[in-house]
C-alpha cells in the first residue's frame, strides 16, 4: 500500500498523544526540523505471525529513539512505555497485520535559527504497509553495490549513534550516486578509508567461515537488526568478529550481506563489478533463522517479537 493509499483509506497517525486522520497530520512551513533537520526517528517493522501481529524489537527501537533525542538535547514528553503502546495502537487502529512503523521526534514551529531550544518538541508515529526496501528479488538473489565516493560522516562531525533526520543527507547522496551509476545500493567508507556501512544498512563480510562486521568506531549506527543477526550467527556457532575492513575485503569476500530494519537481511552479489558467487551457505542459514523467528515458525527465545 502506498502512502497515498493510506490517506485515501483514512489511516490514522499518532500525533502528540492523539490519533488523527492521515491527511490532518500537518506541520507549519516554518517547523524547525524542516529547515535544519532537527529530528530523530526510527524504522520498525510489524509482522504477521502464526500467533497474530507482532512488532520486531519494538522496545529496543524506542529506547534508541530516546537515546537519539538525548544526544540532540531533545526531551521527549512521553515515557518509553507510552511510546511503545502508541506504536501498538497505530498498528491496531489501522488493522495492519504487517507494516512499517515510523516514529519521529522533531523540533516544531516557534523559533528559527541555530539555537532550537525554544522550539516545541513534537512526536508522531505513522505506519503503512511497505515491502522489502531492496526488494524481494534482492533478498533472494542479492544486490549490486558500489563503494561510494561520498564519505560516511565522521564520529566527530555528527554523532553516528543518533538516528537523526539531518544526518541522512549524507546517505541520500551516496544512494543517489549508486543508483545513477546503475547499482542498487552504496557502501560508504569512513574518514580513514575503512568500510563503514550501506546508505541505510549495516554490512557483514564472510571469509573462510568467519563473519566480520565493522566496529562502532567506523561511524556505523549500531543497528538492531545487526545485533539480532550477530546473536543468530553465534547461536548457529559461527565466529562473529568486529574488525576494520578495507574495500579489497569486499572484493575477495566469500559472502557479504546488508542488515537493517527496512532492508532486513540482503545478500550482496557484487561490489564494484566484482562478483560474490553463490551459494552463500552461511547467509542462507542466517536468513532462514531470522525470517523463521519473524514469522513465528521458529521459537523466539530472545523475546524479540512484541505482540500487539
Amino acid at each position: 500500500m502506498s502512502l497515498k493509499a493510506c490517506e485515501e483509506k483514512n489511516a490514522k497517525i499518532w500525533f502528540n498523544g492523539e490519533l488523527v486522520e492521515w491527511r490532518d497530520a500537518k506541520i507549519h512551513i516554518l517547523t524547525h526540523a524542516l529547515h535544519y533537520g532537527s529530528s530523530v526517528f526510527e524504522g520498525i517493522r510489524a509482522y504477521r505471525t502464526k500467533k497474530g501481529t507482532a512488532i520486531f524489537r519494538l522496545t529496543d527501537h524506542m529506547k534508541r529513539l530516546i537515546n537519539s533525542a538525548k544526544i540532540y538535547y531533545m526531551d521527549i514528553p512521553y515515557s518509553l512505555e507510552e511510546l511503545v503502546e502508541a506504536a501498538k495502537e497505530v498498528v491496531r487502529v489501522n488493522n495492519f497485520d504487517s507494516c512499517y512503523i515510523r516514529p519521529i521526534v522533531f523540533r516544531g514551529y516557534g523559533v528559527m535559527g541555530l539555537n532550537p531550544l525554544q522550539a516545541p518538541i513534537e512526536v508522531a508515529i505513522a505506519a503503512w504497509p511497505w515491502g522489502a526496501y531492496l526488494g524481494e528479488e534482492g533478498i533472494k538473489n542479492g544486490v549490486r553495490a558500489k563503494i561510494s565516493s561520498i564519505e560516511r560522516i565522521g564520529v566527530n562531525t555528527l554523532p553516528p549513534q543518533a538516528k537523526a533526520g539531518g544526518q541522512y543527507i549524507n546517505s541520500i547522496l551516496a544512494k543517489l550516486e549508486a543508483l545513477n551509476c546503475g547499482f542498487d545500493e552504496a557502501i560508504m567508507l569512513d574518514q580513514n578509508g575503512y568500510v563503514s556501512e550501506g546508505s541505510g544498512e549495516n554490512i557483514f563480510v564472510v571469509k573462510n567461515g568467519v563473519i566480520y562486521t565493522p566496529p562502532v568506531a567506523c561511524s556505523i549506527l549500531e543497528g538492531i537488526t545487526r545485533n539480532s543477526v550477530t546473536k543468530i550467527a553465534e547461536e548457529l556457532e559461527y565466529d562473529v568478529r568486529e574488525r576494520l575492513l578495507v574495500r579489497s575485503d569486499l572484493y575477495l569476500a566469500d559472502e557479504a550481506f546488508f542488515t537493517g530494519t527496512a532492508a532486513e537481511v540482503v545478500p550482496i552479489r557484487e561490489v564494484d563489478n566484482h562478483p560474490i558467487p553463490q551459494p552463500w551457505p552461511i547467509l542462507r542459514k542466517i536468513q532462514e533463522r531470522f525470517y523463521g523467528i519473524l514469522r513465528g515458525e521458529i521459537e523466539d527465545k530472545y523475546g524479540w517479537m512484541e505482540y500487539i
